[in-house]
């Protein structure tokens, strides 16, 4: 047992010397990854751009793995995601092959020391801790981008009705605005400016995003189009469906965590709440109960 924990750690050191080495070197990457290093790199931490660099020349061989289908839901999740920290596709397979490699090392020394449950943990942290900042980015960008909607279609009411055409109101607007659905109207506006037709930029945009809400714009904003209804009876509809549903959404979730603190409550805090009166009643009794039981 001693030897095999020997020759993993140096195995572990060998690894560890080896990446810094490739990470020092001067070796030439496809234009591809290079062009994928670079993008988001101002928005990177440093220790992820770190890594990056490091898993960079192992990413094609973490993308063939995948397969194509899955690298096309990695990418719509990316975009969903609004590319955390710059994370692209490759720079996604690069951090996989990293943290991979760190799960799988410090599995085998953790089962090596009869600590199996932890390697199984650490080896499950490699393998997917890139998945879960990828869900827990898309969960947030989603909140937020339902929390501002409403507040921005009713200014947009109120910009358009000031005389404005919706192309340029949308402009403006979103100009005034910080955070992603600013970031998401500001690239429909320039798919707009490039030839892509206002019906196909914003059925892109519902394509990006992960939202009913966002859904339910483009949905009301392109059916009021065909039917030649106004634009701001169209937006301050839309802004009054959106809050009722939020409405009807925190009622819903209300509801369901009713039965979650009443379980709470039955199962840790009432026989908790039952021992400690039951142990305030016998010591302010000052019972002795082994002259009770005649011991």
């Amino acid at each position: 047992m001693g030897l095999l924990l020997a020759g993993l750690v140096g195995l572990s050191v060998y690894g560890i010397f080896k990446g810094v080495r490739m990470y020092r070197a001067d070796a030439k990457l496809p234009s591809d990854l290079a062009l994928a290093l670079e993008v988001g790199a101002t928005r990177a931490t440093a220790v992820g751009s770190g890594i990056d660099r490091l898993g960079m020349r192992w990413a094609p061989t973490v993308l063939n793995m995948m397969g194509p289908k899955r690298v096309d839901i990695l990418r719509r999740r990316l975009d969903m995601a609004g590319n955390p920290g710059g994370l692209t596709v490759d720079r996604f397979a690069a951090r996989r092959a990293v943290y991979g490699f760190l799960g799988i090392f410090a599995a085998l020394a953790l089962v090596a020391r009869g600590q199996a449950p932890l390697g199984i943990a650490a080896l499950l942290f490699g393998l997917f801790w890139t998945d879960v900042i990828i869900r827990a980015a898309i969960r947030k960008r989603r909140d937020d981008i339902e929390r501002t909607l409403p507040d921005f279609l009713d200014v947009l009411a109120v910009v358009v009705s000031a005389g404005l055409g919706f192309r340029q109101a949308l402009e403006r607007v979103a100009e005034k605005y910080v955070g992603p659905w600013a970031d998401e109207l500001r690239i429909t506006l320039r798919q707009m400016d490039m030839g892509v037709s206002r019906r196909e930029a914003f059925d892109q945009l519902r394509k990006r995003n992960d939202s009913e809400q966002v859904s339910m714009f483009v949905t009301a904003l392109q059916q009021g189009e065909e039917l030649g209804s106004p634009i701001v009876d169209t937006l301050i509809q839309i802004a009054n469906d959106m809050r009722r549903t939020d409405a009807q959404i925190s009622r819903r979730n209300a509801a369901k965590a009713i039965p979650k603190t009443t379980l709470i409550v039955t199962l840790v805090m009432l026989p908790a709440t039952m021992i400690l009166i039951t142990l305030s009643f016998y010591y302010g009794s000052g019972v002795d109960f082994a002259d009770v039981l005649g011991r």
